[in-house]
């Protein structure tokens, strides 16, 4: 990510953390959302370190939008907040959990989760993978 001069966007976010992060070739992390008392997960986001710093202070989940090229804070147009409980890397430091308390939807297409819609393997209710039917 880049400032509209050139040179990088100025960030707050803590050193020690943005030492550990391991990002992409744009300078993001993947961040899932998961709901923080079912464990449902609910969306993947992308951040960058000011997304991240933004996301710890404020309590509310912040992300960077790759199709707009700026931030967006996950409620603000919806109103389908999430309150974040907790934050974690992961062993590699490539890849956030962002525990959230969920409020209305997570997917921009109004679904709960966006992970709900497409299900390419399921294990029906006996345990049988469907792969076995």
């Amino acid at each position: 990510m880049t400032s509209t001069t050139g040179g990088p966007r100025p960030t707050s976010l803590d050193p020690a953390i943005a030492a550990r992060l391991k990002r992409d070739a744009d300078g993001l992390v993947p961040a899932v959302a998961q709901q923080y008392d079912t464990g449902e997960v609910l969306m993947l986001g992308w951040m960058d370190d000011e997304a991240l710093h933004r996301t710890l202070t404020t309590g509310r989940c912040t992300y960077w939008s790759r199709s707009r090229q700026e931030y967006w804070v996950k409620g603000d147009t919806s109103g389908h907040y999430q309150w974040v409980k907790s934050v974690a890397l992961d062993c590699d430091a490539d890849t956030l959990l962002v525990r959230v308390d969920q409020v209305g939807a997570a997917c921009h297409t109004g679904d709960r989760t966006c992970f709900d819609a497409d299900v390419l393997l399921r294990d029906d209710v006996s345990g049988t993978p469907a792969s076995d039917q």
